[in-house]
């Protein structure tokens, strides 16, 4: 019976019963995506079976199936199953009499077309609008924009070179414009920890390390971003290790970010914390009212090329939003966008009063800051378990972490001290007054701790 009932739900469809239309299916996805995405993607797209609860796509390569799934998928079962409300899932088959697709021939020719390679291709392109000449100079990023450039006119000068600084300030970009700037010269590999974990995973799984470290060692240039993802995979830390000294052995050039210094990288080897700091360690930090300004007059300056139409923003209200604007870039564009829809759906240009109402809920917006928020955000900073950092243990790596969280227990909650000790595995008032005493003076006196305690300030205020 359970034979039938499977036998049955994985029937093919008869012509007698109702099919989908693909043609009609396809005309959806131009209206919905977009003729560029459509020409350049979809319409490559091929029904090659319908199951009851499920498609069989065709696509020309792998190449096409990754950047289909990676993008688009979602969207495309949303679609389908309009048309069809029991399909669950689709599945793709790559058409093997299209091999000859030029598409496919370039990338072949490229990367040979192994799964890694592939793959590499699909999530870790190089942005070519993130260049040196879009990065935007000011006091708070000088010095890592002056050394990126000096790495691409002496490799291994600088090796490695390491710019660390908070979320979105800037790091990614000055990691894509070295890649772009030396990728015609050099074989350059551009990949965050998070995908080379993936790769490593997936190749232990498969059995195909050795194809792993081939193609990870290879490279003549090798960024990397967002290091602190290694944390605590020892593992994974024990391969990026000797990948690191393959790469150091050949005279590669070494370029990697994180939103911390080398030695303050939690959970990961002394050892790679040792080689991480022995090259070259360059800091973004927050950028002022001017960089501020600056970044916003080239954003408009864009959107009007892009849009061909004028924006009219006053330098009253430049000014206000980046006065404002306390925490990064990305929050400050997203500010400036807003701002500039306002205008557009209103035509008109905007007093400074009118901007002050339309961002009162964002700049002024009252955040609710729990101790069980404070508690969550220290501990993923400084990426260690909550359940460690409220614990008996009174190693440094979690006594300092415990101390901060209390400290902005008291400073960014209303609770007593005694209600903070409860909330910290019931430890004594005193000890939380200890921790605020401690921090208080430590952040006066240590450039780290203050900036630490203002990153994490930020972060609370984010969300």
């Amino acid at each position: 019976m359970d034979k039938n009932i499977t036998k049955h739900q994985n029937t093919f469809i008869s012509e007698e019963e109702k099919t989908l239309n693909w043609e009609e299916i396809q005309n959806s996805f131009k209206k919905t995506f977009g003729t560029e995405i459509y020409n350049s993607w979809l319409q490559k797209i091929s029904l090659v079976k319908e199951y009851n609860d499920y498609l069989i796509l065709g696509v020309p390569t792998r190449f096409f199936r990754d950047w289909i799934v990676s993008r688009y998928l979602d969207k495309i079962l949303e679609q389908v199953k309009s048309y069809k409300l029991s399909l669950n899932r689709i599945e793709f088959k790559i058409i093997e009499e299209n091999k000859q697709n030029p598409e496919y021939l370039k990338i072949d020719e490229l990367n040979k077309v192994t799964e890694i390679k592939d793959s590499i291709l699909n999530y870790n392109r190089l942005n070519p609008n993130l260049n040196f000449d879009s990065f935007i100079k000011g006091k708070s990023n000088d010095i890592a924009l002056s050394y990126s450039k000096k790495v691409c006119e002496h490799i291994s000068r600088y090796n490695p070179l390491y710019i660390c600084g908070g979320v979105g300030l800037g790091k990614t970009h000055l990691l894509n414009a070295i890649g772009l700037e030396l990728q015609s010269q050099n074989n350059v590999m551009f990949i965050s920890a998070e995908r080379f974990m993936y790769h490593f995973i997936k190749s232990i799984k498969k059995n195909d390390m050795v194809n792993f470290k081939d193609f990870f060692r290879k490279s003549s240039v090798f960024i990397i971003d967002d290091i602190q993802f290694l944390s605590g995979k020892e593992s994974l830390q024990e391969e990026f290790f000797h990948t690191f000294n393959s790469l150091m052995d050949k005279g590669s050039q070494i370029i990697i970010s994180s939103d911390r210094a080398p030695m303050k990288l939690d959970r990961v080897q002394d050892r790679i914390k040792s080689r991480l700091s022995g090259g070259l360690v360059v800091d973004i930090d927050t950028p002022d009212i001017e960089l501020k300004m600056k970044i916003i007059k080239k954003k408009i300056e864009e959107i009007q090329n892009q849009f061909k139409e004028n924006i009219n923003l006053s330098d009253e209200v430049i000014g206000y939003i980046a006065n404002e604007s306390k925490t990064n870039i990305r929050e400050l564009i997203g500010v400036l966008n807003r701002v500039i829809a306002f205008s557009r759906v209103h035509n008109k240009d905007l007093t400074i009063n009118e901007c002050k109402n339309i961002l009162k809920d964002v700049f002024n917006q009252i955040r609710v800051i729990t101790v069980d928020k404070i508690q969550n955000v220290v501990s993923n900073y400084f990426n260690i378990a909550l359940s460690e950092m409220l614990s008996q243990r009174r190693s440094r790596p979690l006594a300092r972490p415990r101390q901060i969280a209390m400290y902005l227990a008291k400073k960014m909650t209303t609770r007593s001290l005694p209600e903070i000790g409860r909330r910290f595995a019931n430890r004594d008032h005193t000890t939380v007054i200890h921790a605020v005493k401690t921090i208080s003076r430590l952040s006066e006196q240590d450039d780290e701790m203050k900036k630490n305690i203002s990153q994490i300030k930020i972060l609370l205020l984010e969300h």
